[in-house]
Formats: C-alpha cells, sequence, structure tokens
C-alpha cells in the first residue's frame, strides 16, 4: 500500500470509529479502546495509571502479530498479560507511529470487522 492509500485508509477507519462512538479519534484515542475491548469488562471508570495500563495492553496487543510480545494469560482480576518476546528496533518518533497506525488498521480489519 502507498503512503497515500495508508492515509486514506487510517483516516478513513477514524472516521467510522468517530461515527460509531460519537466522539473525535485519534492514535491515543484508538488505543484506548482496543485497550477496552482486550480487557473485556465493559464500561466503568478508570484511573489515571488504570488508563496507561489499558493502553499498554493495546499496545502488547497490536505488537503480538510482530513477534515483539506473547500472550501469557489472564490474572485474577481478568487483567491479559504479555511478556515481550523482542527487542523493538529503534525507530523515529514517526517510525513508531506508522508502526502503531499499521498494527491499528491490521487488528480493526480482524477482530473488530462488524465496527469497521
Amino acid at each position: 500500500m502507498n503512503e497515500h492509500d495508508f492515509e486514506q485508509a487510517w483516516k478513513a477507519a477514524l472516521l467510522k470509529l468517530e461515527s460509531l462512538f460519537l466522539q473525535p479519534f485519534d492514535l491515543q484515542g484508538a488505543l484506548f479502546l482496543i485497550g477496552l475491548n482486550e480487557l473485556g469488562q465493559g464500561p466503568r471508570r478508570f484511573n489515571k495509571d488504570q488508563k496507561l495500563d489499558v493502553m499498554h495492553l493495546a499496545v502488547c496487543r497490536l505488537l503480538q502479530p510482530y513477534g515483539y510480545y506473547e500472550f501469557e494469560g489472564v490474572d485474577q482480576d481478568g487483567w491479559p498479560h504479555y511478556r515481550r518476546t523482542d527487542r523493538l528496533p529503534k525507530l523515529e518518533p514517526e517510525e513508531q507511529e506508522k508502526l502503531m497506525k499499521e498494527a491499528i488498521l491490521s487488528y480493526t480489519q480482524e477482530s473488530l470487522p462488524s465496527l469497521m
């Protein structure tokens, strides 16, 4: 996929999320939504640290297909846990953002087809 098509797909995914949830989405919002989906505990309030944990959960899940994380299981509180299996390469901020966008697009197409 060329850069233009990639950006169009990313914008389309964000617009779909915005139409479903009636609020604007960006990369961070998409990460939080994916983390909530993976947590699977329904709507509830999170403190600041828990919100960061939800986003970290999303990052682990998104990078699992790339071989950077492996699912270990769910703890007694129902939180999924991942183990890092490979060191992430040194990436410039723009490259990190593109990797996450690619992973989010793949995730939404595979794991949230009814939403997308």
